[in-house]
């Protein structure tokens, strides 16, 4: 039988990534909409932590003999998917960044020749 080390050091880790998750919102660092998928991330993280047998209900259901393998393919899974969602955000800012330096160029172009046609 295993001690209740592990199953407090999962409680606890999980809690201090949902403070962590807060207190990052709290201070402006993280989105609305980030901090959800992750408050989503950790509060599972405390379902199982606090209830280990729900862990090996799920690897029952799913058919996977060791629940640890079903928890490192989930955390794979959340790490494919968070990498796709910046992948995505990334992608949006290089687009949005590349627009702001074409209408700068026009901006500046317009300027110099609006100050190279009117001798004042």
């Amino acid at each position: 039988m295993i001690g209740l080390g592990p199953y407090l050091l999962g409680v606890a880790a999980a809690l201090l990534a949902t403070g962590f998750v807060f207190e990052l919102l709290r201070r402006g660092i993280l989105r609305e909409k980030i901090a959800s998928r992750w408050l989503v991330v950790t509060g599972a993280l405390l379902i199982v932590a606090i209830f280990p047998s729900t862990l090996e209900w799920l690897a029952q259901v799913v058919g996977i003999a060791v629940p640890a393998n079903l928890l490192f393919f989930l955390g794979g899974v959340v790490l494919l998917l968070v990498s796709v969602q910046l992948s995505y955000e990334v992608s949006k800012l290089e687009a949005r960044t590349r627009r702001l330096a074409e209408e700068l160029a026009l901006l500046r172009e317009e300027v110099h020749r609006s100050d190279g046609a009117d001798p004042q």
